[in-house]
């Protein structure tokens, strides 16, 4: 159901992702606590990234960082395998995971 989204945002490469409210709490309870309350960032992040790149394990995820202060990214991994994007994870991170770059800013 459309209102159990969270958010369903379209990013720079022309597909959109979106996430449930119970599937955020996921991961901000079992994951990544550090998001917590930061899920505008993530938006801000599908939205307006510094790059995306692929990922090296599955051509489907696609790794999208903004930088957040020197030194820190804040990295959203969303998985795309038919047209439709959705989150897998967000955190932040003090390094960019090697793959295929497909987009820069």
């Amino acid at each position: 159901m459309e209102s159990d989204y969270l958010f369903n945002v379209r990013t720079p490469l022309g597909f959109s992702v979106r996430t449930t409210r119970r599937y955020w709490d996921h991961i901000v309870t079992k994951k990544h606590d550090p998001m917590i309350g930061r899920d505008e960032d993530v938006v801000d992040v599908l939205q307006f990234p510094d790059e995306v790149r692929r990922s090296r394990k599955d051509i489907n995820v696609f790794l999208f960082y903004r930088l957040e202060r020197p030194g820190r990214w804040i990295c959203v991994a969303a998985k795309r395998p038919n047209g439709q994007g959705f989150l897998l994870t967000a955190y932040p991170t003090d390094s960019i995971k090697q793959g295929e770059l497909i987009w820069m800013k």
